[in-house]
């Protein structure tokens, strides 16, 4: 089991109820493929460096994990089709 770190945008136009939903959403998933969640840092809405979809600003959320070496990859292509997640990036910690 390797340590992993999932960074994501969402969309601002989510009300605080949706982006619960979203999150917990994200996190099943993350539960479905063998991840153990260990800290969840939400900062909240933020100004973004460009324009994504006409948007310049979103909530930010940071997800650390424990997961097997394949899950990533398929946490990717499920956080890939999700219309309300503008930007995510899963990176390896060192251990």
């Amino acid at each position: 089991m390797n340590k992993y770190e999932l960074a994501m945008i969402l969309s601002p136009v989510l009300d605080e109820e949706g982006r619960v939903e979203e999150v917990a959403k994200i996190q099943a998933t993350l539960e479905r493929f063998g991840a153990k969640i260990e800290k969840v840092d939400d900062w909240g809405k933020r100004k973004l460096a460009y324009e994504i979809k006409k948007v310049n600003e979103g909530f930010y959320s940071f997800t650390a994990f424990e997961a097997p070496a394949d899950a990533p990859a398929e946490i990717e292509s499920r956080m890939r089709i999700m219309e309300n997640v503008l930007r995510y990036l899963i990176i390896r910690k060192e251990a």
